[in-house]
């Protein structure tokens, strides 16, 4: 016989298999399935394939699979991105009995770190027969029972699911008994040998059966048991429960005594026949009797053993009642017990792929690590979430079914903070729930993006000259907030020119202390502000670098004596200056000036003049004036004083200490009688070459007019074709005017206008200065005898302070318009040139300070002077650190133009200080002497 019966349990949990699979095929994660037992090496799918990724990437991305729990039972061939089975999988081990059964894979790559959850679902082929506890199964039946009366038996189990499990019994035919299979309310086979035959015990004392166990496999796999049947003689009515099949529902961890159910069953015999005992069942197995223990007398089943839902959530007992009859019979039941999940298990919590440190520049959303949660407990009490501590800038997201990813929510800043304490806190659905925390303390890695900063964007530095090379002036010092290399701050120079030297010639910056060395005596002379950036860059890939600037002050100090300039015409003994006075003049007339300058500035500069008083103590007829240096009479001179004069000038500097030169003066007093003679040849002399000069300068008045004219007339005709086209972006509006000033002895122009441009000319702008030499007229007294030039050098009392940085104005001087011209009362500009054939450079007439043209006056020993319509080439104003000079083109020249006059570089003060070196031997011979210029005749 053949019994089949497909449950509608069965195929409501193979629905729910599908829509299962369907939901996680929609789920964007990869799915499988493969059969259990099969070989080494069986294709599974290609992994790398159906996760987008490249096979190239396999390797250099670390690809790894991660199977929890489940060992090395599958493999990833990283060649050909191919899951293949790399050892034998049984369902049954792996799953026992539950309907489902796949193999949860991570795979995780790096660069950037991707994590894939894959699903293997591992399905059940019929390798395992079904089996019975027992191999024989005995029971004793009355021969007093009645046909159709039942006896319990003990079915068989198969380790397999779904249709491999489903199970058909059939019983060796015979005609006694025969095998009712029903099903209860679990979808459990409940078998029963109905007797169908009244039994004889006198006929057959024992029958002997086989039951036999198909499963629903293909190929169909079968399992037997003996029934070993005995006949006893005696009572008519067994004992009878209530019910056949009792399920009871109780809590998991109940006490030990805990009353699960108390049976009652009844006999209807009497006497001794009648009294019933409870026993455990002999199909009921050890491990249900370790749970639960009955009373024998009163059917009362209890609490024996700890109740765990996890390990089992149901338990089936079969209870037999016995009556007391020599020859008992039993009345059977089962009781199905139940165990309610409590939640008693807190979530366990795994964080895994910890991507530390973390790199403060990261990207928004990367993953930081994996966390997977799990719960024993079942239902709500098993549905776990995970919240993160709060104000923190990372974040969990969701990724699979109790798995979370720690990501980056928002951006960090390792210089505000350097550590994260996260607590990561796990709670589950249970009442009350119970939770599980977590500490990740997360290092946030610095990346170089500071640059170094100076407390100051300048500094200024204030060093006395004269310093020892290699001295240390100042200490620069940056920080960076980075750390490591990234805070590792070197200093450097910002390389430059200054002059005609490189910067690193006059200092140099300690790489790592950043002291800044002055590598050679300074000088303020030559140097008064040195200014220059210092670099400082940090170690950090790519490097982060600032700069400050520098403002290097040399401060003057009086190393300077002061220099005496010599005057045109000087002559006598040992260098000293001779001059020729009347006799005749009055106190007070000036009759010589000592001309002297100090290289240094300020107070250094600042020079006072003293007579040094003669030898015997005579008083002298003259005096100098305390800072002009003009020597004049104190009052009249008459024939007792000595006709030969030696004064000696002594020349101080205010300086500390103070420096001195002295400076000899010669003079002649001689008779009103005797200067006609030689004034006269010298008139003689000028009156020629002023007329030569006048013949020369008629000539190129005429040629400069000429090509001024031309030069006008090409201009003009230039802008009016320029601007008569439509106006544009480039048309120039009118510019500033150009001063022209003239005065007796010539004209200057000079433009200040500083941005020139004719229409849409686009040259640099440009600042010319020209000088015009016209012709000399003859003044009102050309008759006469012509006067002497005026030797006369003025010095403005700034100018003699030493500030020599720009060009100072005199509040009153004298104009000579030239050789018996009229003299002009107007400020006047001295130049200290120490060369003896310059001249004197002054204002035009009505030229104010700020005039930009100037005129010239020649001192009386130029040799320049003898040569008519000529200027001098070059002379020096004081304090500016320009050289003018004036270019003649020659008569023949094609190019026929006025006197230039041009700039240039003034003479370091190196220059002259080797000059004076140079010059060492001869000042020792002077002892401190010098040549002093005439006074006004």
């Amino acid at each position: 016989m053949v019994y089949s019966q497909r449950s509608p349990g069965s195929r409501r949990l193979l629905l729910l298999l599908l829509l299962l699979t369907a939901l996680k095929a929609g789920s964007g994660h990869v799915h499988y399935s493969i059969p259990e037992e099969v070989k080494h090496g069986t294709f599974v799918g290609r992994i790398a394939q159906d996760l987008g990724l490249e096979l190239v990437e396999l390797v250099p991305r670390l690809f790894r699979v991660s199977s929890k729990g489940y060992r090395d039972l599958l493999e990833v061939n990283l060649q050909n991105g191919i899951l293949f089975v790399n050892s034998r999988i049984d369902r049954e081990e792996l799953c026992g009995r539950n309907a489902e059964c796949s193999i949860h894979l991570e795979v995780i790559v790096d660069r950037p770190l991707q994590v894939f959850h894959v699903e293997v679902e591992v399905k059940d082929i019929n390798d395992n027969p079904p089996r019975f506890l027992r191999q024989e199964q005995r029971l004793f039946i009355l021969e007093s029972r009645i046909v159709d009366s039942r006896f319990p038996l003990e079915g068989a189990s198969d380790m397999d699911v779904g249709a491999n499990a489903e199970l058909k019994y059939k019983l060796n035919p015979n005609e006694y008994f025969d095998l009712d299979v029903k099903t209860n309310e679990e979808e459990t086979n409940i078998l029963e040998l109905v007797l169908k035959k009244a039994l004889d015990r006198e006929e057959t004392q024992e029958h002997l059966l086989l039951l036999t166990a198909v499963d629903g496999g293909k190929p169909e796999l079968t399992g037997t048991v003996q029934l070993l049947i005995s006949v006893l003689d005696a009572n008519d009515n067994a004992p009878k429960f209530d019910k056949s099949v009792y399920n009871i529902r109780i809590l998991e961890n109940a006490p030990n005594g805990t009353l699960v159910i108390k049976l009652n069953a009844s006999d209807a015999d009497d006497g001794i026949n009648k009294e019933i005992v409870y026993l455990f069942s002999n199909l009921v197995l050890d491990n249900v009797r370790s749970k639960f223990t009955i009373d024998s007398n009163s059917g009362e089943i209890t609490v024996k053993g700890e109740l765990d839902y996890e390990d089992c959530n149901l338990y089936e007992i079969n209870i037999d009642a016995v009556d007391r009859s020599s020859f008992p019979l039993t009345g059977h039941c089962k009781v199905i017990v139940k165990l309610m999940d409590e939640n008693d298990n807190t979530p366990e919590m795994v964080i895994t792929s910890i991507s530390l440190p973390v790199q403060e520049d990261a990207s928004l959303g990367t993953v930081i690590a994996l966390i997977s949660l799990s719960d024993r407990d079942s239902g709500p009490n098993g549905q776990v979430t995970c919240i993160l501590s709060p104000h923190v800038p990372f974040k969990l997201v969701s990724t699979f079914k109790n798995y979370y990813s720690l990501v980056l929510d928002s951006a960090l800043d390792r210089e505000s903070v350097e550590n994260y304490a996260l607590v990561v806190t796990a709670r589950d659905g249970g009442s009350p729930s119970l939770s599980a925390t977590a500490s990740v303390s997360v290092e946030v890695a610095d990346v170089n993006d500071n640059a170094p900063t100076f407390a100051q964007a300048e500094y200024t530095v204030f060093v006395k000259e004269n310093n020892p090379p290699g001295c240390h002036i100042f200490t620069v010092s940056a920080r960076d907030a980075d750390a490591q290399e990234n805070a590792l701050v070197s200093y450097s120079l910002v390389e430059r020119r200054v002059g005609e030297r490189a910067l690193s010639s006059y200092v140099s910056v300690h790489a790592e202390s950043g002291k800044v060395y002055a590598l050679q005596p300074l000088d303020h002379e030559e140097l008064e502000l040195l200014q220059f950036q210092v670099s400082a860059r940090d170690a950090g890939v790519p490097p982060l670098g600032s700069n400050v600037t520098l403002q290097v002050f040399v401060l003057d100090e009086n190393d300077n004596a002061p220099a005496l300039l010599p005057l045109p015409g000087a002559g006598g003994a040992g260098g000293a200056v001779s001059e020729l006075v009347w006799r005749s003049v009055g106190a007070g007339h000036v009759v010589a000036k000592v001309r002297a300058v100090d290289a240094d500035s300020g107070y250094n500069a600042w020079l006072s003049y003293e007579l040094q008083p003669a030898a015997g103590g005579a008083r002298s007829p003259f005096r100098v004036a305390l800072y002009t240096g003009e020597i004049s009479t104190t009052r009249s001179l008459d024939e007792a004083d000595s006709p030969r004069q030696r004064l000696l000038v002594l020349v101080r500097d205010h300086g500390e200490p103070a420096l001195t030169a002295t400076a000899t003066v010669l003079l002649s007093l001689v008779e009103s009688g005797q200067a006609p003679k030689a004034s006269s040849r010298v008139l003689a002399g000028a009156a020629g070459a002023e007329t030569a000069l006048v013949d020369v300068n008629v000539y190129l008045i005429i040629a400069i007019c000429a090509v001024s004219s031309l030069l006008v007339l090409t201009l003009l005709l230039y802008v009016a074709l320029r601007c008569s086209a439509p106006p544009s972006e480039g048309a120039c509006g009118p510019g500033k005017p150009t001063l022209v000033c003239s005065s007796a002895v010539g004209s200057w122009s000079y433009s200040q206008q500083r941005r020139q441009r004719v229409c849409s000319g686009e040259g640099p702008p440009k600042t010319d200065l020209m000088a015009f030499s016209p012709s000399l007229p003859q003044g009102p007294g050309s008759a006469d005898i012509p006067r002497q030039p005026n030797p006369d050098w003025r010095y403005s009392a700034s100018l003699r302070a030493g500030m020599h940085s720009s060009v100072h104005l005199e509040e009153a001087g004298i104009l000579r318009a030239g050789p018996g011209g009229p003299d002009q009362q107007w400020p006047t500009v001295s130049s200290a040139t120490p060369e003896p054939e310059a001249g004197e450079v002054s204002p035009p007439v009505g030229a104010g300070v700020n005039s930009n043209s100037w005129t010239f006056k020649y001192g009386p020993g130029n040799p320049k002077q003898s040569g008519p319509g000529e200027l001098p080439d070059k002379f020096i104003i004081p304090g500016s650190p320009a050289i003018i000079s004036i270019r003649q083109e020659p008569t023949n020249s094609q190019i026929d133009k006025s006197d230039f006059i041009t700039f240039g570089k003034k003479e370091e003060t190196k220059k002259k200080k080797k000059k004076k070196k140079g010059n060492k031997t001869q000042e020792k011979k002077e002892k401190g002497n010098s040549t002093t210029d005439n006074s006004d005749q």
